[in-house]
């Protein structure tokens, strides 16, 4: 197994360039959306955290980027916008060349910060 990136700059450079574009993207959406969120490695992938909880995190897969909400509920509650997008109970997969659309990961990481909020 290999070692985890000791910080996102760092694992964002491992990867193919049309990867690391697209999470790149990603990244600066979610730090538009959270502003007061922390970014470090968490569980080995780019990981922002709220009020010292996870909020939002990203990786590459072999065959896919991922955005991982981390939440059933706000997936649900979501349900209707995401048709359409390769989803799981808490994550959404996208292709490095159809990026998520910022509006789209702007209302999940805001409805992860409601959510956290009401915790």
């Amino acid at each position: 197994m290999q070692n985890p990136a000791p910080d996102v700059d760092d694992f964002l450079a491992n990867l193919p360039d049309d990867v690391r574009t697209a999470l790149q993207q990603l990244r600066e959406t979610i730090r538009r959306a959270a502003p007061d969120a922390e970014e470090r490695i968490g569980y080995g992938v780019p990981a922002f955290y709220y009020k010292k909880r996870p909020l939002v995190s990203y990786a590459a897969g072999k065959n896919h980027c991922a955005f991982y909400v981390q939440s059933p509920a706000v997936m649900g509650a979501h349900q209707a916008e995401l048709a359409g997008f390769d989803t799981t109970k808490g994550t959404v997969r996208f292709q490095a060349d159809a990026p998520l659309p910022a509006s789209l990961v702007e209302k999940l990481v805001n409805a992860r910060i409601a959510e956290t909020d009401a915790a």
